[in-house]
C-alpha cells in the first residue's frame, strides 16, 4: 500500500520540479530581456542627445531597409522618444512578470502559505498562468 503512494508523492514531485525549472529559465530569459531593452533605451537616448546638439537644418537620413530616407531632425527626435518610451514600458511589463514569476517560484520553494494566512500574494492564485502575455522582443 505504501509503494503507490510513493509512486504518487514521486510523480508530484517530479512535475513540481519540471514546473521549478521551467519557471526559473522564464525568469533568466525575462531578466535577459530587460538587459536588453535598457540598452536600447540608452542608445536611442544617446543619439538623440547627440542629435540635439546639432543645427537644425542638418541633414539627417533614417535607414530603411536598404535604403536611407531624408528626414528632420524633429521627426528623427520624435522617433528616438518615442523608441525610448516604447522601451520603457515593456521594461515595466517584464518587471512585473518577473517579479510574479519569482513569487510563484518562492512559492514553489518553500510550499504554499498555511490555510488562513494571507501574505499579501493575492495575484498568486492561479499558479502557472503568467499574467503578461508575451510580445515580440
Amino acid at each position: 500500500m505504501a509503494a503507490p503512494v510513493d509512486l504518487e508523492l514521486k510523480k508530484a514531485f517530479t512535475e513540481l520540479q519540471a514546473k521549478v525549472i521551467d519557471t526559473q529559465q522564464k525568469v533568466k530569459l525575462a531578466d535577459i530581456q530587460i538587459e536588453q531593452l535598457n540598452r536600447t533605451k540608452k542608445h536611442a537616448h544617446l543619439t538623440d542627445a547627440e542629435i540635439m546638439t546639432l543645427v537644425d537644418e542638418t541633414r539627417m537620413y533614417e535607414g530603411v531597409g536598404r535604403m536611407f530616407i531624408l528626414q528632420s531632425k524633429g521627426v528623427i527626435h520624435n522617433q528616438l522618444l518615442e523608441k525610448q518610451k516604447i522601451a520603457e514600458e515593456k521594461i515595466k511589463e517584464l518587471e512585473v512578470s518577473n517579479l510574479w514569476l519569482s513569487g510563484h517560484w518562492e512559492m514553489y520553494r518553500t510550499g504554499p502559505p498555511p490555510a488562513g494566512k494571507s501574505q499579501g500574494r493575492a495575484n498568486l492564485q492561479m499558479p502557472f498562468s503568467s499574467p503578461v502575455t508575451k510580445t515580440a522582443a
